[in-house]
């Protein structure tokens, strides 16, 4: 059962409006000292849980190893999502990922210079799944 909101409400468009087009949300993780960490993630969407790829040096990593409860929130109008992220080592790398690559192949290119590059460095595959969402 999804936890998202009615799509046919002016907020369940708009969050799923959002989800799918953002190109940039906050991940929010607790630290081992209870810090609230927000980081600026690239997500793809789909339509049920959010894959993001993480810098396999990021010390995110063990944070999120310890304690997976996360919140993911949009920029402007409040939409925050909290759940659980967790590594998915089966999900393709980003250079093999058509989807990822429609979406940030450009800001990529731009920045890395090609998709296998930037693979080297975000090799991690998270999988964030919402278990609440809030806002207005």
């Amino acid at each position: 059962m999804s936890v998202l909101p009615d799509p046919t409400t002016e907020f369940g468009a708009r969050v799923a409006r959002r989800l799918r087009e953002e190109l940039v949300a906050w991940l929010t993780l607790v630290d081992g000292t209870g810090t609230p960490q927000p980081a600026p993630i690239w997500f793809l969407w789909d339509g049920e849980s959010a894959l993001v790829y993480s810098d396999h040096k990021a010390k995110r990593l063990a944070h999120l190893r310890a304690n997976p409860r996360v919140a993911l929130h949009l920029d402007g109008d409040i939409v925050v999502l909290t759940g659980e992220v967790e590594e998915h080592p089966d999900e393709p790398p980003v250079h093999e990922n058509p989807a990822y690559l429609d979406k940030y192949g450009d800001r990529i290119e731009d920045g890395w210079g090609t998709a296998e590059k930037f693979a080297e460095t975000y090799a991690v595959a998270l999988r964030f799944r919402p278990r609440r969402v809030r806002g207005h």
